[in-house]
């Protein structure tokens, strides 16, 4: 089921190149998004393995789990810099939780009781709780800076939209 992946594994392991990286973030940067295969965080922004620490979930969204790796990744990895960026055309965003769990249900079948999903009814809104949710986590110090931003996915342009 899996072979064609192990397969292209094998093929890039023979000519592996990432052995001696450090693990901290060399240019002091974590950045949360979107699992959307539309965003492609290094080149995007002009970043190299190594560069940063990436965390991407459903939505691009601040969990209790996110906080904890950002905490690490400040603590422990050499992070200063953490942007959440969120995109266009999401599928999470104008909708509400419920919805999703409906559209899900429909789908699928499955019944997911009253599990949080990130839903994003105010797609603006829910960047600036992110972002604020960073800020307010005690166990980040106030001088990291946090930063909010909007990654269109249509163009690949990244705009500044929480300062």
């Amino acid at each position: 089921m899996f072979e064609d992946l192990l397969n292209a594994n094998k093929r890039y392991a023979r000519t592996f190149s990432l052995a001696g990286l450090e693990p901290a973030a060399a240019k002091h940067f974590a950045l949360v998004t979107c699992i959307d295969s539309r965003i492609e965080p290094l080149a995007a922004l002009g970043l190299r393995p190594g560069d940063a620490k990436i965390l991407r979930n459903a939505g691009g969204r601040v969990t209790d789990d996110v906080l904890r790796s950002l905490v690490t990744a400040v603590a422990l990895l050499g992070v200063r810099r953490i942007a959440v960026m969120h995109h266009t055309a999401c599928a999470l965003a104008g909708r509400s939780d419920a919805q999703i769990r409906s559209t899900i249900r429909a789908a699928t079948g499955t019944d997911l009781g009253q599990m949080w999903l990130g839903a994003m009814p105010d797609p603006g809104a829910a960047l600036a709780a992110d972002v604020e949710a960073i800020r307010a986590c005690q166990n980040i110090p106030s001088g990291v800076a946090v930063a909010g931003w909007r990654y269109d996915v249509q163009t690949g342009e990244v705009t500044q939209v929480v300062t």
